[in-house]
Parts: structure tokens; sequence; C-alpha cells
């Protein structure tokens, strides 16, 4: 059976519709579907995803029969509309645009007004009797076909035409005439020429031909590759290639064009939200070549298509039960639409909209939650400026994705990306953004724009990326080539700090201080449905009572790691911490240690109060001690130092000189794999008991005080079963003579963390002896892979990111099938000796969404994460359960 290339749409009835959004890509499906429910459609045809697969798997040539199919469906379209292709009477124009199954705004390549050349173009002006549109059209084919299709800069076209509208005097390019444009035309093919010393194509079907090959190529571009490594969109997919008849929106002041949402997709309120612009082509509005106007303004200048507009965006939304992004235009008043597509939106937005569609009855919970992608929760939680901070507002613009952003300003994306590398936070300055600036916006803490609106590039890309954006902040004059921008007489040159209030549109300068986010109504109501869906627990990390308050808030269900190294860090406890390691025998050890116990105690209890009614997981001691002390090379200076000076301080000398015996007795040649953990316990078992004695005493106080505490103490690295058995032995001698001396009831747990592969694949063993195990996700890719962390990201991992070795980075992405594969055997081994073993996850992998849902699928039941990543756990952990039910 024939392969079918390419399906049809027009006259009401398409060939496709929403459903085969794999195979026509999202813009093919939403105009098949908007075609079959009688919207206003250009006709058209859709060439599918897997033809730009077989495209490129045949060396970047069409598959054959697929010209064929061309040249049918073309047909086709010149019957309906009564047009030729070619044809110099009656020109049929067509535009040609990219379209993914997932949605990639600005990415990917359109060339819009394709079959003019000097002959079709007479015909359009005698069929209009519009001579200044039809060669607005041309020279607006021109530009486009020669950046896209022939590979000449877009920068030396703009050139022309700012040179153009000099020598006429005007500011906008709607106010240059008929004559300007004509004389436009040549200087473009003139330019051309003299680039590639070939004239500008003419034939109609060789413009085809190249114009739909490069949009095939533009699949491949960097920023598309790169667009997609950042969404996690597969690079296999391909994408679709719309050719659709043209209408106009640059016919004069009865036409136009525009980009709506159909609800506000910054903020999520139900009102018709976008913007248009008379006299003008689709990329006028999304390049901010001009600032649109907003969408409620259409009311008063074409009443008429204004109300039709409102009609279909509500029929739209109503149609696809979610919020719709679209595309318009108008021409000598007749409303057509060009795109409706899934809109991109922030998280404020997105989870707005699920608990309002839900409560309209749109969709249902489980719909509502499976509408909010977990990562993006993470906006929300973003700080905002200080309401009450007095800032210097140097200019204003529009408010295009929310949040606040400080950085040091810079102007081009690449400047942005190598910054960003040297630790810098940036923020990125341009007149506008194309598709080019991806990978600076991602690098960037925010972005500012002298132009465009907010359905610009830079606003549309921001609100994806959950960025602070600012856009159309017309104040601003940006120099590139000085990298600096004016407001009035004030310069900002690159690196000059500034503020970006992404909720307000202001521009700040200066670094504004922030206050933290709090959850919106909206937000409490959608994570407790969560809550209603998910069967993991999610707990958190935390060390301060202040971040188990916070974490609580955020709906924390107890503490998964209390890790105890960074209590000893303090200003009055490290040197304690520095005597009980230089100490010469376990008495003076016992005596540093005796002063660390109070303070470890009152450690305890705040966080068990903080907690209270809910388990909490302390880890004993877990680095090695040369952690604790000061630098060898810093010692060996100020050693250096002293005896070259010849400074009469004997006593400093020598007590230098006994530190760094001590610091290097300490030195390991890999400490990650020495004396740390359980083998701290084993060698130096007052650490733990002091830890012990504190956890304890803490908690029989508060429980006599009528607090509920859970204690679960936690023993790390543990590689063989003797070694749980020997700490385990003095922790519960030490817990029940404080618990009887006390008396009062306490119930309590001891497990340990499975960071090592042998405590994975011995588990049926340590089982016998822990009540709970906890994956230290960390530290066991670390051993599993071989990899020191630090070293792995600092020098290879990331060519083995670019080279494709690895899918993911596994220290933020769980490597299901080699770590994921020791923690399932564990699980398994593990409650076969123990059927009621709980079992969580307690490294970074307990805050991201994919590794969740691994957690998930066997059978854990807790994930533990830093505070701020809580609600992301718990959204994520509903995900896993509604996909896999």
């Amino acid at each position: 059976m024939k392969k079918k290339f390419v399906y049809f749409f027009g006259q009401g009835k398409a060939e496709g519709n929403a459903k085969m959004k794999d195979l026509l890509g999202g813009k093919g499906a939403g105009l098949a579907e908007m075609t079959n429910i009688g919207v206003p459609v250009p006709p058209g045809f859709t060439i599918t995803t897997e033809t730009c697969i077989l495209y490129n798997q045949a060396g970047k040539n069409f598959p054959d029969g697929l010209e064929d199919d061309i040249r049918s469906n073309m047909a086709k379209l010149e019957e309906i509309m009564e047009k030729g292709f070619g044809y110099p009477g009656n020109p049929l124009l067509v535009s040609v645009r990219s379209g993914a199954a997932a949605s990639m705004p600005g990415m990917m390549d359109t060339v819009l007004n394709l079959g003019l050349n000097d002959e079709t173009v007479q015909g359009l002006v005698e069929k209009t009797g519009n001579e200044r549109f039809a060669y607005d059209a041309y020279r607006r084919f021109i530009q486009m076909f020669s950046d896209i299709v022939l590979g000449l800069e877009h920068a030396d076209f703009e050139r022309l035409l700012e040179k153009m509208k000099e020598e006429e005097g005007v500011k906008f390019d709607s106010e240059l005439n008929r004559r300007a444009l004509q004389d436009l035309v040549r200087r473009y093919k003139g330019r051309v020429r003299k680039v590639t010393g070939a004239d500008f194509p003419t034939d109609p079907w060789q413009q085809l031909t190249a114009a739909i090959k490069s949009v095939f190529d533009s699949w491949e571009t960097p920023r598309a590759v790169t667009y997609r490594k950042m969404n996690n969109i597969p690079h296999d997919m391909g994408t679709g290639v719309n050719v659709q008849t043209m209408v106009f929106g640059n016919m004069g002041e009865t036409s136009g064009t525009g980009v709506a949402f159909t609800r506000n997709p910054s903020t999520g309120k139900k009102q018709f939200y976008g913007e248009y612009l008379l006299d003008a082509q689709g990329e006028d509005v999304v390049a901010g070549i001009r600032t649109p106007h907003p969408i409620l303004q259409l009311k008063e200048e074409m009443p008429d298509a204004y109300d039709q507009l409102v009609e279909v965006y509500q029929r739209l939304e109503q149609h696809y039960r979610d919020m719709q992004d679209i595309e318009f235009t108008i021409e000598n008043h007749k409303l057509f639409m060009l795109q409706t597509r899934t809109g991109k939106r922030t998280a404020k937005s997105a989870v707005k909209i699920a608990v309002d569609m839900e409560q309209e009855g749109l969709i249902d919970k489980r719909e509502a939650i499976l509408r909010v992608e977990p990562a993006t929760l993470d906006q929300l939680l973003h700080p905002h400026i200080d309401p009450e901070a007095k800032v210097d507002v140097i200019a204003k613009g529009l408010a295009a994705s929310p949040g606040a952003a400080a950085g040091q300003a810079v102007f081009t994306a690449d400047d942005a990306c190598d910054w960003a590398a040297e630790g810098k936070k940036v923020v990125l300055v341009r007149s506008e953004t194309s598709p080019e600036d991806i990978h600076g916006m991602y690098a960037a803490e925010g972005i500012l724009t002298a132009r465009g609106g907010m359905t610009s590039h830079a606003a549309v890309v921001a609100r994806g990326m959950g960025k602070c954006c600012v856009a159309g902040c017309e104040a601003i004059k940006v120099n590139e080539e000085t990298r600096s921008f004016k407001v009035g007489d004030l310069t900002i040159s690159e690196g000059d700090m500034i503020t970006l209030d992404g909720t307000t549109g202001r521009v700040i300068l200066g670094e504004a201080p922030t206050i933290e986010s709090e959850m919106t109504e909206e937000m409490v109501t959608f994570l407790s449905w969560t809550d209603d869906f998910r069967k993991l627990k999610v707990r958190t990390n935390a060390d301060t009572p202040e971040d188990a308050k916070k974490a609580r808030n955020f709906g924390a269900q107890g503490i998964g790691l209390c890790r105890t190294e960074h209590m000893f860090f303090g200003e009055e406890r490290l040197p304690h911490m520095q005597a009980m390691i230089v100490a010469k025998d376990k008495k003076a050890r016992e005596n540093a240690l005796a002063k660390l116990l109070p303070m470890q105690k009152e450690d305890f209890r705040g966080i068990f109060l903080a907690m209270e009614g809910l388990p909490v997981t302390i880890r004993l001691l877990d680095p090695p001690l040369h952690e604790f002390l000061p630098n060898h090379e810093e010692l060996s200076v100020e050693l250096a130092e002293l005896k070259v000076k010849g400074e009469n301080n004997p006593d400093r000398i020598k007590e230098l000189e006994e530190i760094i015996h001590q610091v290097e007795g300490l030195r390991e040649s890999n400490p990650m794999l020495g004396h740390r953990g359980c083998r701290l316990g084993i060698t130096m078992p007052e650490v733990y008991e002091m830890q012990v004695q504190a956890i304890f005493e803490a908690a029989t106080e508060l429980v006599r005080d009528g607090y509920v505490v859970e204690p679960e103490v936690m023993v790390p690295l543990v590689g063989h079963v003797n070694e749980l058995k020997v700490i385990k032995k003095q922790i519960v001698k030490i817990a029940d003579e404080v618990i009887a001396n006390a008396k009062v009831d306490l119930n309590y747990s001891i497990g340990t963390m499975i960071e090592l592969p042998r405590a994975a694949i011995t588990a049926d063993e340590i089982a016998g002896e822990a009540e709970f195990f906890s994956f230290g996700t960390n530290d066991l890719t670390q051993t599993t892979f071989g990899f020191s962390r630090d070293d792995a990201e600092g020098k290879f991992l990331g060519d083995y990111l670019d080279q494709g070795i690895l899918p993911a980075n596994p220290f933020q992405q769980l490597d299901q099938t080699g770590v994921g594969e020791l923690i399932q055997i564990g699980v398994t081994r593990g409650r076969s000796t123990r059927p009621d073993l709980k079992v969580g996850i307690c490294g970074e992998h307990g805050g991201d969404p994919s590794s969740i849902e691994f957690c998930h699928l066997v059978g854990l039941n807790y994930v533990s994460c830093s505070p701020f990543r809580v609600p992301i756990a718990r959204l994520a952990a509903a995900h896993a359960r509604l996909k896999n039910e």
C-alpha cells in the first residue's frame, strides 16, 4: 500500500484531525480539526512528520512519490481557490510553515507569500487593485526566502529596510509607499545576486520545493536541537510542513494579524488576551518589529471581526477543553484562523487554569492534575521583589513573564552563556530576541527587550522556560555594538547590575532585595487534590528548624534526611569539633564532644518541634573528619610566612605544626570511599554515642512535655551487615537507657542508607537488622558509575551528554537501568526478609519527576527532597500513579 505523505484540509473537511498530532504535527492537526468543526481556515495541505524522517534518512532527498502528491494536492487547492500557482492572471500564493508534534514556538522556519515573482506580482496588483500591498508582500517574500532558504543574513535585509525608511523619512515599514517598496524589491534582489552570484529564483515550483526542504532542515538547526534538549523533546520525531493558501493582513487598514490566548498565559485569569497589528503580517507581531496593540482595542477598530474572533476562541476552548494559543489574520474585514494549539503558560497560570476549568466543569480533578507539569512548579516558589524596598526604577516595559531576576547586563546570547558558565548571573538585553538567542535566554536569569509585545518571541519563550521577562521596554535604546543601553541620560554598560520585575514590568538599577513567594489559594487547592491521588509519601531533606517549617508548610510529611554534619560548622561549634578531631586520646575526645552535646540536643529539639507528629530521619555523622579542619594549603602558607618573617610567635608556630600534622594524618587519597560514615562510627564510637544521646534526650524531653515525636536513626554508608550490627547495638543501648531514665514511652526505629552497590545486593541480610532503608542516590550513582561527581560534572559529563553517551545527567535524573536496577534489587531482597520494610530515597533524585515515577513503580514508600521541591514531588507522585493505573 502506497504511503500517504500529504493530508488535505479545506472547504469544511479535512483528511486529518486533532488525534493525528504525532503524524501531522501540532499545527497540521490543529488546522485539520478547526476545518472539521467549521472554523474559517484558509485551505491547504500538510506533509507528515514521517516524511521529514524519510527525507533525512534519504540524505536530504524527497522520498519517491512525494513530489507527485504535492502537485496533486496543489491542484486541489487551485480548484478550490479558483487561482493558479504561478499563473500571472490570478496567482495563488501560499505559506510554508513548520509544525512538530511538540510545540516549539519560533524554533523552526516559515516562508510567507511564496509564489511571487515579477510576473505574478503584477497579477496580484491587477486582482487586488492595491499596488502598495503587492510589493510589500513581494519584498517580505524575498527577505524571508533569502534568509531561510538561501542562507543570507537577515540583518543585511534589515539594514536595507532601515536605510530605505531613513531616505523616505518614515518610522515604520507600513509607512513606505509603493515606489519605495518597488525600489526595495530591486535592492533586495541585488543583494541576493551580489552574495550568491545568481538571480533570485523565480519559478514558483522551485521556490516551493526549496522551502519545504528548508523547513525539514530546520528540524536539525542548533536552536531547534537546543530547544528539544531543554524541554526533553525526542530528536527523532521530525516536523510536519503546512502549505496553506495565503491570506493577507497587510492590505491596509481593513486588514490585520494577531496572536491571542483564550486565557491570560501569565496569570491564568479568564480573559481574552493577545495582540494585533493592522496592515501587517504575522512575523511583525511575534518578532517585535512594531509594538502591537492589545486585543481588546480590535473591538473598537473592527467590531464585526472582533465579535467573530471571540465566538471562535470560545468555541475552540470548549472544544479542546484547554487554554488555546491562536493566530489569526483579517483580510478586508474577513477573519481567518491560521493556528490553534495548547498555549504555553507560566506555572502560576497553569495551576489557576487547571483549578478554574475543574470548577467550570470542563475537566475533572484527574485531568487537572495531569495538565500541570511537576517541574514547572519551581517557578511558583521563586522569590519576588520586596514591595517595601526602596528601588531605583529606571524604565518600565511589559510584564511578559513573572518573577524577579537580577544579574549583570549582557548583550549577546553567546556572552550570556559564557558569563553564566563562569558562575555569573546575567540578564540578557536585546532590542528583540530571535530563535537564534535561545541558548542565551536559557543561560540568563531574565530577559529584557526594547521592542516586542506580550506575544513576542521573547515573551512566549520566557514563559515556557519559567524565566522572568520584561518586553517592549521602549524607553531603553539598545546599542549592541557598544554593548550598552541608554535610558534618558543614564547609560547601562555590559557588566552593570540590573534587576527585572517580570510581574510589574519594572527595570531597576542595581540588585533589588527579594522576599520568598507564598502559595496562592489555587496552589493550595490544587496540591490538596494531588494528595488524594498519590501513593508515595513526600518528605523533606532539612537540617534546621527553619527549613523543616518551610517544608511542612509546603506539605512535607516528615523529614527523610537530616544531615547532622551541617550542624557542626557554626562559629561556636567548629572549635569544639576541631578539638575533638585533634584530641590525642579518647578522654580528650569525650571532653570535646561533651561540649557539643547540648548544642546537638537543641538542634534536634527544634527540628522535632517543627515536625511534631511526623517522622524525622536523622543521619549520623557521614563525611570524613578532615572536612572540619582548616585547609592544609592555607595552614602551610601561614606557617611559612611566620618562619620567613622571623616573628617571635613560637606558640602559634607550634600550634600550626600540630594542626598540620593532624590534617596530614587525616588526609586520604580518595576520601569519598575512605574513613567516613559508619566506618567513623566504628573507629570512634564516642562520636555516634554523643549524637544518639542528644537525639533521645531531646525526644524524651518533648514527649514528657506532651509532644508526639517519631525519631528514626539512620546509619550511613553501610556496605556489610556486620557494620550495622555493631552500631545498632550502641544505638539501642543508649536509646533505651535514656528512655528508661526519662520514664516515657517513645517508639523509634533504626535503619540505614543504601548507597553502595554491595549494600543493595546484600539487602536481604541488612534488612535483618534495619527497620528501614533510604537509598542515598547521590553516592549510589557515584559508586555505581565509578564517577566522582565533582570531577565528572566539571570535566567530561558535558561531553557525554552532547555526544549522546548518556541520555541525561545521572546526578539529576536517576539512571533507571543501572542505579535503578540496584534499587529494585535492594527493595525486593530487603522485603524478602522484612515484608513491612519502609523504603525511601533521599538524594537529589527525590525531587526529580521522572525519578519519582520510577520510585512509584518499584514500590517505595516515600521520596525525600529539598523543601522547595516538596510541591513538585507531591504533584509528580500523583502523576506517577495516574499515568500508571
